[in-house]
């Protein structure tokens, strides 16, 4: 019998799950827009509803499990997620008691960037690895870290929040309170910001024509580089700068073979890509030259199987079980 489980993908802007085969194979997938302001309860509601729509009407036999996939920061290893700034409301939330208990089935709980690393490394851009790092820049910047086989993981699991490495002394404030983020320039988020006062700044480049319909955000800037129009060019050549300044320090710090770029905006690395690779070579000692960047490789789906793969192909974890049990999971 083909092994399955429900993997649950926790955005700011999108809540995820999907049950996953062997393989990680989508079989089958609900999405719907994160509650992200209304607090743990609500956000809970809507995974247990996508999570049964999936299993019950299939008449099959329960998945072996269920991983998530949170921002963090949070505590793996009891099961709490610990204020995310894309979260409001949550507080040493006891997420995966809280799921395990409402759908009966063994729960792990793992950083966003963790599980899409793991996501990867099993059955994506990083087979093959050993020491790589997956970046996720979406709506924030997340990451996870494989070293010599092993994830990096840290003091309650907590390791990978890339995004908060500090790459400018540049007074730009970022959500989680701090001065000169990465995330607070490089991100999803920082390049939507950019993009709505360049349309105020250029009202007559095709970005502006196009804002007039749609918010000013990063696949708005996509559609209007992709055209030709200089305004969004420019815009992602600055992106692709302050990227290359947050991947220049992981380089240095973890001399990776490759570096897994996921999140929304790795639809647009093959337009950044020669600045990034450039101002990556430019920056870092000419011995860690040559290190791979690359897109990764199960797209929007890369959280969702990130997460199922803390049930189906782990790299030490714990699971909750209804009623609190806890089984320690061997790597």
């Amino acid at each position: 019998m083909m092994a399955t489980a429900l993997g649950i993908d926790i955005g700011g802007t999108d809540l995820r799950v999907a049950l996953i085969g062997d393989g990680g194979k989508v079989l089958s997938h609900a999405r719907t827009a994160t509650a992200a302001s209304a607090g743990p309860d609500a956000v809970i509601t809507q995974i247990v509803a996508l999570a049964e729509t999936l299993v019950h009407p299939l008449g099959s036999p329960n998945p072996d499990g269920i991983g998530i996939g949170s921002p963090g920061p949070l505590d793996a290893d009891r099961g709490l997620v610990q204020s995310p700034p894309t979260l409001a409301g949550w507080h040493d939330v006891p997420l995966a008691e809280a799921i395990a208990d409402r759908l009966k089935l063994p729960t792990a709980l793992d950083n966003d960037g963790h599980v899409a690393a793991l996501g990867e490394w099993r059955y994506g851009a990083a087979r093959g690895a050993t020491t790589f790092a997956y970046v996720t820049i979406s709506t924030g910047i997340g990451g996870g870290i494989v070293v010599d086989g092993r994830m990096l993981r840290g003091e309650g699991g907590r390791a990978g929040h890339v995004g908060h490495m500090v790459t400018t002394d540049a007074p730009v404030r970022c959500v989680c309170g701090n001065l000169g983020c990465w995330e607070a320039l490089a991100s999803g988020t920082a390049l939507a910001r950019a993009a709505r006062q360049a349309v105020t700044q250029a009202p007559h480049s095709l970005l502006a024509r196009l804002a007039t319909d749609r918010p000013a955000d990063g696949r708005l800037v996509g559609e209007a580089a992709r055209a030709g129009d200089a305004v969004a060019l420019a815009l992602l050549e600055a992106e692709a700068r302050h990227i290359a300044a947050g991947l220049t320090s992981l380089i240095h710090l973890l001399s990776p073979q490759r570096i897994v770029i996921g999140g929304g905006l790795s639809a647009l690395l093959d337009l950044m890509q020669p600045t990034i690779e450039a101002e990556v070579a430019r920056r870092t000692m000419a011995v860690f030259h040559g290190v791979d960047i690359v897109a990764a490789e199960l797209g929007l789906a890369t959280g969702v199987i990130g997460a199922a793969a803390l049930i189906l192909a782990p790299d030490r974890v714990t699971r909750f079980a209804p009623r609190s049990h806890e089984e320690k999971v061997s790597p």
